[in-house]
């Protein structure tokens, strides 16, 4: 079986999803989740690659694909994106899944486990965001640098690359959404796409809604560095440390079953990530930066491990499986090492 592409009308939105089913009888159902400027189509190698008696369903979430565009609520953290999963489970009529997040993903199938515990089969973490979103905090347990917020949200994205992808760029100059996706979402040289795997891939993120309803969402002033702090509406705001606080994963009994896979390669997501702020001004990157007691990068990893090892206290079981030279989409980069180790957790769960 290929994947194919249909439209699901839920309770909440009509919601795009790329899908494999089963060739004969499901067995295990499947539900994988997008990134940020992404959608559904980064899955579909993965999805044709899955066993048989696996059904799987990759949706495009609100404000990405061809998903319907309803405006996002920052001031809900990841819950406006876990209620549309849920709704599409309804839909689907499925009780329960084995759910996959990646990047931003990560999060928000986190979040579905903190709403409906008893529908999350295992959760598979792809590069996740911390559990206490981006940038804007310090320590294991996610302590804001400050009191707004600041250093996250929607005035924290290059304000050069969103009229990018609202233009259709589809160039490689520097700083283009090609050239993001190239040096960013995976490690390059060591792995290249083919040109036609990069089109595909170029024209989900040029899919991506820009607006400050949608990516990266509107931004306040703020008298601490960087001077910018979250706003209350859109993608970048939703997963600020603000609104986005997943630590009460680690108070389910039991949390689900995790497979956390990462690349050493990763420059998005990382304890020194280049897309931090705070990072990018220790490196001299950002004027103006107060110094590491003030101000110091986000230890992400370190956040999203605390959370788990914390878990394990309710009987919650986990792994950390780091692929060697990989950087932001392991299921991409390294496609048989994610796979097998995958398939073993889906078959615990």
């Amino acid at each position: 079986m290929t994947s194919t592409s249909r439209t699901i009308q839920t309770s909440r939105l009509n919601t795009a999803v790329l899908e494999r089913r089963a060739a004969g009888e499901v067995k295990r159902r499947l539900l994988l989740v997008h990134g940020n400027v992404s959608d559904g189509e980064f899955f579909r190698d993965l999805m044709d690659s899955l066993p048989g008696d696996i059904h799987a369903v990759a949706p495009d979430l609100r404000g990405y694909g061809d998903s319907e565009a309803k405006r996002i609520d920052a001031t809900r953290g990841l819950k406006d994106w876990s209620d549309d999963l849920l709704a599409l489970l309804d839909a689907l009529e499925w009780e329960g899944a084995h759910l996959l997040g990646w990047s931003l993903g990560g999060g928000v199938v986190m979040q579905v486990a903190l709403s409906a515990q008893q529908r999350v089969q295992t959760l598979t973490l792809v590069a996740p965001v911390s559990p206490y979103g981006f940038g804007g905090t310090h320590g294991a347990d996610g302590t804001p640098n400050t009191p707004d917020f600041a250093g996250s949200g929607g005035g924290t994205v290059n304000a050069a690359f969103v009229p990018l992808i609202a233009a259709g760029d589809r160039s490689d100059a520097a700083g283009s959404p090609r050239d993001v996706m190239r040096k960013f979402y995976f490690n390059v040289p060591q792995f290249q796409p083919d040109p036609q795997q990069e089109e595909a891939w170029v024209t989900s993120m040029l899919k991506t809604r820009t607006g400050d309803d949608f990516y990266p969402g509107n931004m306040t002033v703020s008298e601490h560095w960087p001077n910018v702090a979250p706003g209350t509406a859109g993608v970048a705001n939703a997963f600020s440390s603000r609104y986005m606080n997943l630590s009460a994963f680690a108070e389910l009994n039991p949390p689900p079953p995790v497979l956390w896979v990462r690349g050493d390669a990763d420059a998005i997501v990382g304890d020194t990530s280049l897309f931090d702020l705070a990072q990018l001004g220790a490196l001299g990157a950002v004027p103006g930066w107060p110094g590491a007691e003030a101000c110091p990068p986000q230890p992400m990893l370190t956040q999203m491990r605390t959370v788990l090892e914390r878990g394990e206290v309710n009987g919650g079981q986990w792994r950390e499986l780091v692929l060697p030279g990989v950087g932001h989409s392991p299921f991409i980069e390294a496609p048989d090492e994610f796979s097998a180790a995958f398939l073993e957790h889906l078959n615990q769960g």
